[in-house]
């Protein structure tokens, strides 16, 4: 079972920046695709950014151009870089891993979340 830990969030002004992190415990190389998910209270979970095992990344169209997902094999990590934030920003944000085995089974991981609050 993979366990992923995020780390990173915090308190910034508008405009500010944040550098999320979440590590896995196996190397992510053998995840298919790693995500960002975000929930602001008494809304849904929401896709923040993907990358792929291939390195192919995707993005909300609310982030695109703000937001930057990354990620150092060598870590087992990846990143969230969040510049120019917005007080919409504010969510707790989660980590995903997306595995499909050699059986073709499907399977999902969370992390356990870091808050991210923007004062405006």
């Amino acid at each position: 079972q993979v366990q992923l830990v995020e780390s990173g969030g915090g308190l910034v002004q508008a405009g500010g920046s944040l550098s999320l992190s979440c590590a896995a415990s196996v190397s992510i190389i053998s995840i298919n695709a790693i995500s960002w998910y975000r929930q602001a209270p008494g809304t849904r979970r929401d896709l923040v950014a993907t990358i792929t095992r291939g390195g192919s990344t995707n993005y909300a169209d609310s982030v695109k151009g703000r937001f930057t997902i990354s990620r150092d094999n060598a870590k087992n990590t990846v990143y969230l870089q969040m510049n120019s934030l917005k007080p919409e920003d504010t969510a707790l944000y989660y980590c995903n891993a997306h595995i499909i085995s050699s059986t073709f089974r499907s399977s999902d991981a969370w992390g356990q979340g870091t808050l991210v609050t923007v004062s405006s």
